[in-house]
């Protein structure tokens, strides 16, 4: 067996399993007020929970049932106040839970070993690719993009206590445990107000500065050590994207001026951390000659930060020419003493720049094609000379400030690439992009807003999101490759065109295997219409948390990319609870950029691995996703489908949640449509009612066709030689192995509802039979026992307050349409504190 399965496992027995036994009775001795009495009740309810629905008892029961034998609370107030204590305990019993899989991470996971650089230039030498790893570095990259979408509920407060509880944690520092447990039950953790784009811009940088700044760093130096590569080799293996302050998306909050104060604020923490390691490298470089050339820089750095007016005054350029100064004089002078310190030092400059990561702007179609309708019908005229014949929507609703934010937005891109470097804000996305023309809608209003195009700095990348968009890509960008002024901008731009394609609303719209195989089968025909017409493609892969919104085991995902798919970049959105769960820690963060790195350079350096499908392989997928999309369609359009959803999960309070300035859903309705709601609440929903359709619905019925059939075989054949479809499968394990239907199964014989739940617990019998049979396992997610633990010990945590939420959604629908039901409001903020723990609790989805 390998590391991950037997010493990943004992240590994530005892450092994390044993450990959070031992700390967790410690909530019960904190000096807070009940907190005692808390502790013991919550485990009562716990006992209470499992035994219930061993009974088949509904939530009400359960709950009722407790109060009835534990307490001697009989006023519907007190029983509510308990019940909010509760879901307040379970919050901190989960920040400790992952603090403890923190400060284990270096232990439960091989940091050297499959995925790793190391093990990657282990291969590399063994099989003699030295040179072939050397081209690849010369123009390859990973790209993460830093997204504030709402998957993650925490605080910045608490996100700092988990990352120092951590540290204690590995130290075995029981004073600095037991105080920051104190901290962690006075901190708050309900957000009592919206935060703005600029608060989620604070919150992801905080990360950069304290995680990936570090990770990245040490990743780049020994990559460059280790090949040998020198300190001039400047090409950025890893690059930093940001979206809070830039992704106008449905956003009304984001304006021209918070894209400006974020870009500042990119450059001001990047220069801060640069400042901060001029200062520890000063009590080591105290010879003479370097000594002043340290303190100026020193100075350059502290007035960029302190003193006004000075935001311009530095480059990138500047502190590599002061660093390669100091290096010199360290090599000739001072027999290289410390040069290893000034060395990882410029590889930090080489990896940042001064923008820290690059702010991505992105916009709906919908709003370009308002804006130029508008000018239009302002001047009187159509005189776009890159939209010929250009069709005015008469019912135009564009604003004024609408035009003027759009074209100011554009405007400024040039003032942040000043300040920050062209790095700074180099890329326009185009969300619901269906057509060549939403691409040059953009380019030309990029003129309008005052840019040259023959000085066009800046990349329009189209963002395909819904099957049809997909399947549509490539004959746009074939229109986009021939459009003569399209085409002269794409040379000038290096021949390099990104495109983005989007997970989320893709099994939102198509379900899971569809959604997969349509990304698959868009990169393969981009890829080839890119080839055709001598450009080089770049996907950019808008991917969350959960497997069923792209998530999962990413990397693996790109280690199954085919031949016929481009693979000269890996770009991805780290959306949510990815990020600290993933990228975390230092340790965590390297892990998982390693294994990306390793991902991409593997799939294309061992002609072992350049595997692609056969025209038959391709077929069959193709009538596997077709049969689980029609599956997955049927069940869309039962007739109580959204109201199932609506009146059975906390769907309708997500807007409530103060998690995210961005609406819950696009337009303006106040009725929930499908159409309308954004993938994150839809998901969100599924997984809180523990049944997380999109994640595996439509795959058992598709499976069992194939069966009947008799030819079951040939798709166990295909899941042993693919590592897409075998990828795909284990995700769809992970998010099986988080549903209990025994929280919902009081559903069964509602009147309204009952079919609806039947039809989706037997999708998720059939679903789990075939996917054991495929894999030859007894259990879900046998192959990961890690994880798999993980996934038991925090949905047992979560558990109680699962119970609560469904039992205070059955009190808000009997009490709908009653007179004067004051309890109503506590039950409603009840569904959505509950929420913050479940979704937390669910960190390792990613």
């Amino acid at each position: 067996m390998s590391f991950s399965n037997t010493t990943g496992l004992q240590q994530f027995k005892s450092q994390v399993g044993i450990k959070f036994q031992l700390y967790n009775s410690l909530f019960t001795s904190l000096p807070f007020h009940r907190i005692e009495r808390t502790g013991i009740l919550l485990s009562l309810l716990l006992t209470n929970t499992e035994d219930g629905y061993k009974k088949k008892q509904s939530p009400v029961e359960i709950i009722n049932d407790f109060f009835q034998r534990h307490t001697s609370y009989s006023k519907e107030q007190e029983q509510i106040d308990l019940l909010f204590r509760f879901v307040q305990y379970t919050e901190r019993q989960i920040v400790l839970f992952d603090a403890l899989e923190d400060a284990a991470y270096r232990d439960v996971h091989d940091m050297q070993g499959a995925g790793s650089i190391k093990h990657l230039l282990n291969e590399v030498q063994t099989k003699g690719n030295e040179q072939e790893l050397l081209d690849k570095l010369s123009d390859y990259c990973i790209r993460l993009v830093l997204t504030a979408h709402p998957t993650q509920f925490y605080p910045g407060s608490v996100l700092g206590i988990i990352h120092d509880l951590s540290k204690a944690l590995a130290e075995n520092n029981a004073t600095l445990i037991n105080t920051y447990l104190q901290q962690l039950g006075k901190t708050p953790f309900l957000k009592k107000q919206r935060p703005t784009p600029y608060d989620e811009a604070v919150s992801l940088i905080w990360y950069l500065e304290n995680v990936f700044y570090a990770a990245a760093g040490r990743i780049y130096s020994n990559i460059k050590t280790q090949l040998q590569l020198g300190i001039e080799f400047d090409q950025p293996l890893i690059r930093m994207g940001f979206w809070p302050g830039g992704d106008r998306d449905g956003n009304p909050f984001v304006t021209t001026d918070i894209t400006l104060k974020v870009a500042e604020l990119l450059r001001g923490s990047i220069i801060k951390c640069y400042y901060l390691d001029v200062r520890r490298m000063k009590r080591r470089l105290t010879f003479q000659g370097v000594d002043v050339l340290l303190a100026g820089l020193e100075k350059k750095l502290y007035d960029n930060i302190f003193i006004p007016g000075h935001t311009t005054s530095l480059t990138k350029e500047e502190v590599l020419a002061t660093l390669f100064e100091i290096r010199s004089i360290l090599i000739h002078q001072h027999n290289g003493l410390f040069q290893n310190q000034v060395d990882a030092f410029i590889n930090k400059v080489q990896l940042f720049g001064l923008h820290f990561a690059s702010l991505d702007i992105r916009q709906d179609s919908s709003v370009h094609s308002k804006v130029l309708s508008a000018i239009a019908a302002k001047e009187g005229a159509v005189n776009f000379p890159l939209l010929p014949g250009y069709a005015v929507d008469e019912e135009n609703t564009a604003t004024t400030d609408m035009v003027k934010e759009t074209l100011d937005v554009m405007k400024n891109i040039r003032t942040i690439q000043q300040q920050n470097g062209a790095d700074g804000c180099s890329r326009y996305i185009i969300s619901q992009c269906t057509s060549a023309e939403n691409v040059m809608e953009v380019f030309q209003l990029l003129l309008l807003s005052g840019w040259d195009k023959d000085h066009l700095n800046l990349d329009i990348v189209p963002l395909f999101e819904t099957i049809e968009d997909l399947k549509s890509a490539p004959e746009v960008m074939k229109q986009l490759y021939t459009h003569e002024v399209y085409r002269e901008h794409l040379i000038r731009r290096g021949r390099r065109q990104t495109i983005m394609l989007g997970f989320s609303d893709g099994t939102k719209d198509g379900g899971y295997l569809m959604a997969n195989w349509g990304i698959y089968k868009a990169k393969e025909e981009l890829s080839r219409i890119s080839k055709e017409y001598d450009f080089d493609v770049m996907f950019f892969d808008g991917r969350g948390g959960p497997p069923a919104r792209g998530g999962g085991k990413t990397h693996k995902f790109y280690a199954s990319m085919g031949k016929h798919i481009s693979n000269k970049e890996i770009q991805l959105t780290i959306q949510g609870q990815t990020v600290s769960s993933n990228f975390g820690t230092t340790d965590a963060a390297q892990f998982n950029i390693e294994q990306l790195l390793n991902a991409g350079i593997s799939n294309d350096l061992f002609a072992s691995n350049k595997v692609t499908l056969s025209t038959e392989e391709e077929a069959l997928i193709m009538e596997v996703a077709g049969t689980s999309y029609a599956a997955y369609s049927d069940l869309k359009k039962h007739p109580y489908f959204m109201q199932y959803l609506v009146d059975a999960s906390p769907l309708k309070y997500y807007s409530d949640t103060n998690i995210a300035s961005r609406p819950a859903k696009r337009g303006g309705s106040a009725r929930l449509e499908l159409k309308d709601l954004r993938a994150i609440p839809y998901v969100g929903a599924w997984s809180q009612l523990k049944q997380n359709v999109t994640g595996y619905y439509g795959v058992g019925t598709a499976l069992k066709a194939l069966d009947d059939q008799g030819r079951f075989g040939e798709i166990k054949q295909l899941y042993n030689n693919s590592l897409f479809i075998k990828t795909l499968m284990d995700n769809c394990e992970m998010a099986m192995k988080k549903c209990f239907f025994p929280l919902t199964e009081y559903l069964r014989d509602h009147p309204v509802y009952g079919e609806i739940w039947q039809k989706i617990y037997n999708e998720y019998e059939l679903t789990k039979k075939y996917v054991l049979l495929l894999s030859g396992n007894t259990e879900l997610m046998e192959t990961y026992p890690v994880e798999q633990l993980s996934i038991q010990m925090r949905e047992r945590i979560v558990l109680p307050i699962l119970t609560i939420q469904q039992y205070a959604i059955a009190k808000c629908r009997e009490l709908n349409g009653q007179q004067n039901a004051p309890s109503k409001a506590a039950y409603e903020k009840l569904i959505i504190r509950c929420s913050f723990g479940i979704i937390n609790a669910a960190r390792n989805s990613a």
